[in-house]
């Protein structure tokens, strides 16, 4: 199911110079806030959940997963380039497999590891808010990826569709609006982190349970229809 030679090639297309740049912005932001804010309130449990839970897991997280998700496949239907690729002996299953791995891991890379050097910075990983905070990041990091990979194969406009659900969904509705949390893969994250935390700090809309059972079933119904959509591309000049 996984292809070494795929994945090189999806790591080189998400971690070439202008990518990789943008990439790093959010992290990088985020670890200067956290620096900033401890420099100047000191080691605080609410402040440290407020911000790894509005910024990190609101905002860089889903911005991060649109990234890799829709980089690992879009530009190439985009470009027609993916021909070269669907010409190889290689599933189209296997072609999804494998970049759904390549994107999970990018980010991954760029969310849950700043998001725990944050809480580290933040309040010293105390009520265990830092380590909640990252299982929830790589958790959802799982889930947006196969999310934003799925739109990569549906629309050329994926990277608009993308940012929309991120920081509208994601970051407005997700955070604000009561009904629409259940419906959120933050929400569902973070019912992972309560759960790690049980400090009353951080909490969730969504029991963990139900949490497990949407996480696998989005990221699994994403994953199953990016693969039908890649079996049936229609490629210019294909009959």
């Amino acid at each position: 199911m996984y292809n070494p030679t795929v994945a090189r090639l999806t790591y080189r297309a998400l971690l070439g110079r202008r990518r990789a740049a943008i990439l790093f912005v959010l992290p990088a932001l985020l670890i200067v806030i956290a620096a900033a804010v401890r420099s100047f309130s000191g080691a605080d449990d609410q402040v440290t959940a407020d911000l790894l839970g509005g910024f990190a897991l609101a905002t860089m997280v889903p911005l991060i997963g649109v990234i890799a998700g829709t980089g690992a496949i879009g530009p190439e239907i985009d470009d027609g380039s993916i021909v070269y690729l669907l010409a190889k002996p290689v599933k189209r299953s296997t072609i999804i497999f494998t970049k759904l791995i390549v994107a999970i891991a990018v980010t991954m890379a760029f969310s849950a590891i700043p998001t725990l050097i944050a809480g580290l910075i933040l309040n010293g990983n105390g009520q265990q808010i830092a380590i909640a905070y990252t299982v929830a990041a790589l958790v959802a990091s799982i889930a947006y990826a196969a999310v934003f990979l799925l739109l990569g194969t549906v629309t050329r406009h994926a990277v608009v569709f993308g940012l929309v659900y991120a920081l509208v969904w994601e970051s407005l509705f997700g955070n604000l609006v009561p009904g629409a949390r259940t419906l959120s893969v933050q929400q569902w994250s973070l019912a992972l982190a309560q759960r790690i935390g049980e400090n009353g700090v951080i909490s969730s809309d969504v029991g963990l349970p139900l949490a497990v059972i949407l996480l696998v079933g989005v990221t699994a119904a994403a994953t199953w229809y990016a693969g039908r959509k890649l079996r049936t591309l229609k490629l210019a000049g294909e009959e």
